[in-house]
């Protein structure tokens, strides 16, 4: 089933996710939903606050990347298929150079910024089964799963922005909190009456 969005603006983007265990009810169904919300909006990603649970979940498929022909073979194949769901995430290490890429965000429709990340993630985790992982990702892998996981810690990606541009972006982001947008996906905005 496919859900509205949670749009910029809505308190629960700014809760810090709560851990989840095993008996969080009715957990494949929410896992079914949110790959079905994300594919829907053209997402490569997509964490719990986004559509509405404060709840440390998300997940991650880099398919569409796959098909960028500015990137290495390597990269490229790195980022095919890679399809992940992240439960109880916890960044261990960020290491390696700041690199800058233009990101955009489902929650933040029609504004793209360049921000600056570390190149290189190592993660704890649990899969939908909740198996243990401890693992690492670099490049555009990495950018993600580091967007994906400020999610759960209640950060933006224009939190990240130099304080220009935050105030550049005041009105654009005032607009989509109160719905005055267009988008070809569902959303549920904090200061308009209903979702659409």
């Amino acid at each position: 089933m496919i859900l509205p969005i949670t749009a910029f603006g809505d308190p629960v983007l700014r809760k810090v996710g709560k851990d989840i265990d095993e008996s969080y009810p009715n957990l494949d169904t929410l896992i079914a939903n949110m790959w079905d919300t994300m594919y829907n909006a053209h997402g490569v990603g997509l964490a719990a606050p986004q559509i509405g649970l404060p709840i440390r979940i998300f997940l991650v498929d880099t398919t569409p990347f796959a098909d960028d022909d500015d990137l290495s073979p390597e990269e490229k194949k790195a980022l095919d298929g890679f399809k992940k769901v992240f439960i109880n995430c916890y960044i261990e290490e960020e290491t390696g150079e700041e690199w800058t890429f233009n990101e955009g965000c489902l929650s933040i429709p029609d504004v793209r910024e360049d921000v600056s990340r570390k190149d290189t993630v190592t993660i704890n985790y649990l899969d939908e089964n909740f198996k243990e992982y401890t693992e690492t990702y670099d490049g555009l892998l990495a950018r993600v799963i580091q967007h994906e996981y400020d999610h759960i810690e209640g950060v933006l990606f224009t939190d990240k922005l130099s304080s220009l541009k935050k105030r550049l972006l005041k009105g654009r982001l005032s607009n989509i909190s109160k719905g005055k947008i267009r988008v070809d996906y569902k959303m549920r905005f904090p200061d308009a009456k209903k979702a659409r």
